[in-house]
C-alpha cells in the first residue's frame, strides 16, 4: 500500500467490502488486490464468481504496513 493518504475505511454497518472498495480505499488497481486475495495475503470470501473481503481484515493490513 502507498504512503500517500487514503480515503477512511467505511463504517456502514457491512463486515466485507468488495475489492473496488478495497482498491480505493488503499489506492491501488484491482489487480493489486486480486493478486493479495489469490497469494492468501488479503483473506476473502467467495460470493459467486467475486471476491468479498472481510473488514476487518482491511484494517489488519492498513495498520500492519502504517
Amino acid at each position: 500500500m502507498p504512503d500517500e493518504v487514503s480515503p477512511p475505511i467505511p463504517t456502514t454497518g457491512h463486515d466485507l467490502l468488495t475489492v473496488s472498495e478495497v482498491a480505493a480505499i488503499w489506492l491501488v488497481s484491482k489487480m493489486t488486490v486480486y493478486r493479495m486475495v489469490h497469494s492468501g495475503e488479503l483473506p476473502a470470501v467467495r460470493v459467486g464468481q467475486s471476491f468479498c473481503i472481510p473488514i476487518e481484515s482491511v484494517r489488519a493490513l492498513t495498520t500492519r504496513s502504517g
